[in-house]
């Protein structure tokens, strides 16, 4: 599909932004033993980067997505595959290139993901002014963006601000999971230039807040103060911990009981995915920590851009442990 910024069929569909896109190379291996030589047991290649992780997931989800960003015209294939398979709205600006391979290393008895993240794109500013001129045509007010993941060669740390000021101008309500340096930046803006919603993990959020945040009242007192600074909702996934979810209807800790982590890969994503659709529904803090919590669950159980089914969601965001904490 054309990634000309023609109208949606509906204004109000969900947006994701990705502007350094990967196909992602899953190797399963019995064990990662660095240092010596190994034996794939499987291997598989999805087209993947943050944004896109989040729309096949809410696709999976039922929600109608228009996906937004750049890709390689060299190895769209991928891409495009799985946007037809996922009924995702392709509006991605193609340019000459490949878009950059991601390798995962996965131990097929479950633990910690190995990422090797290869050079992606160069993007220059004429090129990030059509992406933006498509995610911006057409948008109503109210209806969910999400900006997700790192930025290509060619592109400074200030992108976002940009971005997340002209999206809070058009009314947008804005999901933002990026990390380092565009994060901080994002996090300087004016109270009116940011994002509805912000999701970092731990070590993202002690980045921002320059100390290390080791027990959940850290966590806690730093997610405040970017509510403080104007942030409507911040959640920060905790890994095996489960998450932390703060609003102005309070704080909230959400944990699931013990499971096996097929992939660790996505679950993250998952999450905002979650989020989305639970400000989709207009959700209170309590329903969306569970759904959200349920998203990102449900995800460690598959490999690939894949969320199960609605009714294994739902049941796992029944089993949600939710603990509401004091200010």
């Amino acid at each position: 599909m054309s990634s000309d910024p023609s109208a949606l069929p509906s204004a109000l569909i969900v947006r994701t932004l990705t502007l350094n896109p990967a196909i992602d190379q899953t190797i399963t291996l019995e064990a990662l033993t660095p240092g010596t030589v190994h034996r794939a047991r499987a291997t598989r290649s999805d087209a993947g980067g943050k944004g896109i992780n989040v729309a096949a997931c809410l696709a999976d989800w039922g929600e109608s997505v228009a996906v937004y960003g750049v890709l390689g015209r060299d190895n769209s294939g991928p891409f495009d595959a799985l946007f037809a398979a996922k009924g995702m709205i392709d509006r991605f600006v193609r340019i000459p290139g490949e878009t950059r391979t991601n390798i995962k290393l996965v131990s097929s008895g479950g633990g910690p993901t190995t990422d090797i993240n290869l050079p992606g794109l160069e993007i220059d500013r004429p090129c990030l002014e059509r992406v933006a001129t498509a995610l911006l045509a057409d948008l109503a007010p109210g209806t969910p963006v999400v900006l997700s993941g790192s930025l290509p060669r060619g592109l400074d740390d200030k992108t976002y601000v940009g971005l997340v000021g002209a999206l809070r101008e058009r009314g947008a309500k804005v999901v933002l999971d990026v990390s380092g340096w565009p994060l901080t930046r994002a996090l300087e803006a004016p109270a009116d230039h940011l994002p509805h919603c912000v999701k970092p993990n731990r070590h993202e959020l002690e980045s921002w807040a320059g100390r290390a945040l080791p027990t959940l009242a850290d966590v806690q007192e730093a997610a405040h103060g970017l509510r403080g600074k104007g942030v409507a909702r911040v959640v920060v996934s905790l890994g095996s911990d489960g998450a932390l979810f703060v609003s102005d209807e309070g704080a909230l800790h959400a944990k699931l009981p013990a499971m096996t982590a097929l992939s660790t890969v996505g679950a993250g994503d998952a999450m905002v995915a979650g989020l989305v659709a639970a400000l989709r529904q207009d959700l209170g803090l309590e329903d969306t920590a569970r759904l959200a919590t349920a998203f990102a669950a449900a995800k460690l159980r598959h490999v690939g851009a894949q969320l199960p089914g609605r009714d294994v969601v739902l049941a796992l965001a029944g089993q949600t442990h939710i603990a509401r904490l004091q200010a």
